[in-house]
């Protein structure tokens, strides 16, 4: 089997929760040596959990808070609360718990297809992402006087591909970037699964975004970095194993927070989501 799609399948059965109960499901982490669980990884598997609740309905809206740090050497616990069942609309709340206490809650809507007024906004001009630098091609230079192990992480396969439109350029001082994204293989013809699947991925370049018109790195060991909320709209059908432009922009920072939303357009220029984030972004002040 291709590497890629080894690796997308196993982000797949990540996100296959177990049910344990009634409204009770558990998911683990990956062995990747991270500190903390990945916070897209915890709202994907929030909206697993939520969408395993409900019928004929399609998510088009999120909202969550990261509460604490998740570890990811012990499972997590996703508890479903079945708020409302509408005829229309449908609401869950989950809550993921380890050790008993909360790390994170999710609220998420759910909808029977229906139609009504159709407008977007354009999508912003980009290249085509066949024409842009891999993920490996674009950090090997910045990595390159990493020790061994560090360089072997950053330049590993992944189950997602991020192409980057612009690069990074401390005096540009930008306001915000453009990431072309999709799954690294083939996923099954689910349409939470492929949401779920953006739901990851949202979340790991939206933050650095709010460290651009500073001219900084989204690793810079002066700051401590860490997604305090996250929000998604799904407007229009997406698979995420097709090319999605990621278009991101920080209106704001102030008082150690930085506030940044996106869309997120197929290649043919249809608007499928919206996100939006604020994180913490705090100087490290050396100790006296």
């Amino acid at each position: 089997m291709d590497e890629n799609q080894r690796l997308l399948d196993e982000l797949v059965a990540l996100l296959d929760l177990e049910e344990l109960d009634l409204n009770i499901f558990r998911g683990t982490s990956p062995d990747e040596s991270r500190v903390r669980v990945f916070g897209g990884q915890v709202a994907a598997q929030a909206l697993v959990a939520a969408g395993r609740t409900v019928e004929d309905t399609v998510v088009h809206s999120l909202h969550a808070y990261f509460l604490r740090a998740g570890d990811p050497k012990i499972p997590i616990l996703y508890e479903v609360d079945r708020i409302r069942d509408g005829r229309s609309f449908t609401t869950r709340r989950v809550v993921a718990i380890q050790r008993g206490r909360a790390i994170f809650n999710l609220q998420a809507s759910f909808q029977h297809p229906e139609e009504g007024l159709d407008h977007q906004v354009e999508m912003p001009k980009a290249p085509s992402p066949e024409s842009l630098p891999t993920w490996a091609e674009r950090i090997a230079k910045t990595v390159e006087t990493e020790p061994s192990e560090v360089r072997d992480w950053f330049l590993r396969p992944r189950p997602l591909e991020l192409r980057y439109v612009e690069s990074f350029d401390p005096e540009r001082r930008t306001q915000g970037q453009q990431v072309w994204l999709r799954a690294n293989g083939r996923l099954p013809d689910d349409p939470l699964l492929h949401q779920c699947v953006v739901a990851y991925a949202s979340d790991m370049t939206l933050l650095d975004t709010a460290t651009l018109p500073h001219g900084l790195l989204w690793n810079d060991p002066r700051y401590m970095m860490a997604s305090l909320d996250h929000a998604m709209w799904f407007h229009r059908e997406l698979r995420a194993d097709e090319w999605l432009l990621y278009a991101q922009e920080s209106p704001s920072g102030s008082g150690a927070r930085g506030f940044a939303w996106g869309h997120l357009f197929r290649q043919d220029g249809t608007l499928v989501a919206s996100v939006a984030q604020e994180g913490l972004v705090r100087p490290i002040r050396k100790k006296a």
